[in-house]
């Protein structure tokens, strides 16, 4: 070929000598051997056509890549064509040109030389192959009698076609024929052409008409099998089932309303998605256009690509941290919890400090009632953002937290990913409730796959099984609740920060329902404060004697009974407005259900109280112990669990080992079974915390002396005596005040906890700090009672 300072000899057009014209077609393809007609309407086509038969120079037809390019160039075609020699150019009435051309051999473009008044470039003609060989033949062979088979198959198909096809003797003309013939796509068609390997067009070209044979086969099936059904109904009918049986045969036929789709491209351009995300879309999108709308795929796809672009990929709500108008909310919202409301200030000033900063994971974990959920909303609200709760009580898949992968019916993303579609943002408030109650099954762990989630190391990658791509959590303000730690797996609470509410003392409890109880229970039955009053006495009586619990749900709803009750009565007309004093409560919500029991259960010796801590906030617990003739068995009941039975068991063996200093015969203890129970028989109890309270208990019964009826006490023993600190101080404490107990025995390695019990119930207790046991019964029976008591001789009963 001539370098460009080299002299090529050119003619009368100013073409050189080795310049062919050039015709883009759009879908047409015209293979070496083949004689095809053409139409031409573009003015470059046509010039290049007229100076071809001007000139005798051959043509060479090129396929654009892209159809629509209505003016291409040279980079918009593909670089290897067809040379084709023109049989026949005609020119009609109407203005249009036609060509027949005869296809002569493979080109590859070399150099473009002209692209104005129309293309021309030099090229490099590819010889046909020729190999041959076992191989070779065998495809040959195949391919004829593949052709064969089609043409059988199709409707009025010239017999002379069977003898052409037969009598093909090269396999390169053989596969080119065919591949004209068949009705396939032009990328297909183009990747024919450029096959220059003979063994790889062969197999291209019997992979193509094996679909055909395939489809051939399916449609005259399908012809026949709805001939028969319809063969009485309108023509109409027949193509409408037809093309039914097609579509579900196939999987081909029309496809999703075009739109709908563009609905979705456009979407998919306005949604911000992440680049790699949105090249994944536009090829799902592609796929989805090749589907037929009657394909399961079809809707499965579609819906995939609603959600992708639905996700807040990249929307962030404005954070407007205000921590005056913060501490303001979260007094509006709630009474009393001091420190948890400090600590979530504390937290709102350090992310409008560092907004960029990894935020911890807040746990709220309290009793049930105590406002936790209520908390997160009061922090969505001062923060100005959007507000979104996942409950976890009971799940046991771990695909409601990842999603499930798109080959399942019915398939989903997890709610963490949904949660976030329904807030429209990146960055909302998401409370993910209850915590403590999720199981593990056979379909997973579902708290296994929060480790991620509630990780700002690394939920900036959360991944979806669904979504299958990346998702960044890092800007979600989590914050979890529950109720208790235990069944909270070490790993999952390791990544929170412990925040823990406990339950309300009775003044804080009285001015809850003042300020927000009996306000929203008068607007949800629908009247107002002139029509319904309820005094604090009346409140505090239902706080004492109707209700006994850590939160406040219970008070409500107690609340919510009086009002409807008064509703009741303005409705009918007999009353204009209902004012309740704490006398009327029986009348309406009949006798009270709580009482002080303390004074009556520990008036008699081997009773004593004791402290407990339950998911819903503190307890009194009543230790009864008696004797009965047996050999020295311990018998406990009560649903008691292991380490309780045990904490009963080294209550035993140490007022064994001190019966001397309590002056109790020790020949009781071979004589006698002693018999421990804990009533409520119907609760499972456990824990260490109940060692005091069982020791005092036996030591009571044994030295005949009654313990002290304002007496309750908590703590773990040991088999020296020593007394262990527990847990649950505060919730004990109130649990005591709101019990009418005076006095506390704690262990004094407690001391620590006074600080969190509130100055209310304080003022109300007088605590006792013990270190051994002897003083825990010195302060539970008192001296002089102790000096009352008669021990117990051998025989007596």
């Amino acid at each position: 070929m001539a370098s460009p300072s080299q002299s090529t000899p050119r003619d009368a057009a100013g073409l050189p000598a080795d310049a062919v014209p050039i015709v883009p077609v759009r879908t047409v393809a015209v293979f070496p051997g083949a004689v095809v007609p053409l139409s031409i309407g573009r003015e470059a086509s046509i010039a290049a056509a007229q100076e071809a038969m001007r000139t005798g120079h051959k043509i060479a037809i090129l396929a654009q890549r892209d159809p629509k390019a209505d003016a291409p160039t040279g980079a918009d075609l593909y670089r290897i064509g067809v040379l084709a020699t023109i049989i026949r150019y005609v020119t009609v009435p109407d203005g249009s040109h036609h060509l027949v051309c005869q296809g002569e051999g493979r080109f590859r473009l070399t150099e473009m030389l002209l692209e104005a008044p129309f293309l021309a470039a030099r090229i490099e003609q590819i010889s046909e192959p020729t190999a041959t060989g076992p191989e070779i033949e065998a495809r040959v062979t195949l391919l004829k009698e593949r052709a064969i088979q089609a043409l059988e198959l199709l409707p009025q198909a010239p017999p002379e076609l069977k003898a052409m096809i037969a009598s093909i003797e090269s396999a390169s003309r053989l596969a080119d024929v065919l591949m004209s013939f068949l009705d396939a796509p032009p990328e297909q068609k183009q990747l024919e052409l450029e096959t220059i390997d003979l063994k790889e067009r062969l197999d291209l070209v019997l992979r193509l008409l094996a679909h055909r044979v395939e489809v051939l086969k399916i449609t005259k099936d399908v012809g026949e099998q709805t001939q028969v059904a319809l063969a009485e109904r309108q023509r109409e009918a027949v193509l409408r089932e037809q093309l039914r049986q097609l579509q579900k045969e196939l999987g081909e036929g029309e496809g999703v309303g075009e739109g709908e789709l563009d609905e979705l491209d456009k979407a998919i351009t306005s949604s911000g998605l992440p680049a790699p995300v949105e090249e994944h879309a536009r090829k799902e999108l592609r796929r989805l256009r090749r589907l037929s709308e009657a394909s399961p795929e079809s809707a499965v796809t579609r819906t995939y690509l609603e959600t992708l672009v639905a996700l807040p990929w990249s929307r962030l709500d404005a954070e407007d941290i205000d921590i005056e108008r913060a501490r303001r909310v979260l007094d509006e919202d709630h009474f009393g919890l001091t420190k948890v409301k400090r600590r979530i200030l504390e937290y709102l000033a350090v992310r409008k400090l560092n907004p960029q900063g990894r935020s911890p994971i807040l746990c709220l974990v309290g009793p049930p009632g105590v406002g936790k959920t209520s908390l997160g909303q009061s922090i969505a609200r001062a923060l100005g953002l959007k507000f979104v709760r996942v409950s976890l009580g009971g799940l046991h898949d771990e695909a409601e937290i990842r999603g499930h992968r798109r080959t399942y019916v019915g398939a989903l993303p997890g709610n963490i990913i949904q949660s976030l579609r329904k807030a429209g943002t990146r960055n909302p408030v998401c409370m993910l409730d209850e915590i403590d109650k999720l199981g593990a099954s056979h379909r997973g762990d579902p708290s296994a796959a929060l480790l991620e989630v509630l990780d700002p190391e690394q939920n900036s990658t959360f991944h979806d099984n669904y979504v299958d791509h990346p998702f960044d959590l890092s800007r979600v303000l989590f914050i979890a609740t529950a109720n208790m730690l235990d069944t909270i797996p070490l790993p999952l609470r390791d990544r929170m920060e412990l925040i823990e509410l406990t339950g309300y003392t009775e003044e804080e409890k009285l001015e809850i329902a003042k300020r927000y109880l009996v306000g929203r229970q008068l607007r949800a039955n629908g009247v107002d404060a002139g029509q319904v009053g309820i005094s604090d006495a009346t409140l505090l009586r239902l706080i004492r004697e109707y209700t006994r619990e850590a939160g406040c749900r219970g008070l409500e709803r107690q609340i919510g009974a009086l009002v409807r009750a008064a509703a009741v009565q303005i409705a009918e007309g007999s009353r204009r407005s209902v004012a309740f004093d704490a006398k009327d409560l029986e009348e309406v919500l009949g006798p009270a259900r709580f009482e002080s029991e303390v004074a009556s259960r520990t008036s008699v010796p081997g009773v004593a109280t004791g402290l407990a801590w339950t998911p819903v906030g503190g307890d009194i617990l009543f230790i009864e112990s008696a004797r009965l003739p047996g050999s020295g068995r311990l018998i406990l009941t009560g649903q008691l669990g292991e380490v309780m039975k045990e904490s009963a068991e080294t209550a035993f063996s140490l007022v064994k080992s001190l019966a001397s200093q309590l002056t109790i015969d020790a020949r009781v203890f071979a004589s006698s079974d002693i018999h421990v129970h804990v009533p409520a028989g119907a609760i499972p109890k456990d824990g260490p915390s109940a060692g005091v309270a069982m020791f005092v208990s036996l030591a009571s019964l044994l030295t005949r002396a009654a313990v002290r009826p304002d007496v309750a006490m908590t703590g773990e023993i040991s088999l020296r005596g020593l007394v262990l600190p527990v847990g649950g101080i505060k919730e004990k404490t109130i649990a005591a005040a709101r019990a009418g107990i005076r006095r506390v025995i704690l262990p004094a390695r407690n001391r620590r906890d006074l600080e969190d019990i509130p100055a209310s119930t304080r003022s109300l207790l007088e605590f006792v700090w013990v270190e051994h046991v002897e003083e825990a019964l010195q302060a539970a029976l008192g001296p002089a009672t102790a000096q009352r008591a008669e021990p117990l001789a051998a025989s007596a009963m």
